[in-house]
């Protein structure tokens, strides 16, 4: 098996990344105000404005959504990856043991060979 390198995980490096382009994000909108456009188009069209509440509430179901999925194709990874190390060590068995058997009928064949020389 691979052994993982010393520092930090991938998942870590990853939860690290999102972080900072959270901060990023919300730094760049807070300073150069970049959501302004939309107060603008709602303040133009307030009928734009009924329409947002769906946005958030369908936007944070889609993002629950996402994590329930990934959770679960992380279980399922996680199990095949368990019944996958099982499996090649059971492979590594196998080839072991037909190994010592080749071994086993090759040195029986070639005691009988001796054997037939020895008689003829």
């Amino acid at each position: 098996m691979k052994k993982e390198p010393k520092g930090l995980s991938t998942s870590v490096k990853d939860l690290f990344a999102i972080a900072i382009i959270i901060i990023t994000i919300f730094v760049l909108s807070y300073f150069f105000n970049v959501f302004e456009f939309l107060m603008r188009l709602f303040q133009e069209h307030p009928k734009a404005i009924t329409w947002i509440d769906e946005i958030i509430t369908g936007l944070l179901t889609l993002s629950i959504c996402f994590a329930v999925f990934s959770w679960r194709r992380w279980l399922e990874l996680k199990k095949e990856t368990a019944e996958r190390l099982k499996l090649q060590e059971e492979l590594i068995r196998i080839a072991e043991t037909k190994a010592e058997t080749e071994r086993i009928i090759n040195k029986q064949l070639h005691c009988e060979v001796e054997e037939r020389k020895r008689l003829h």
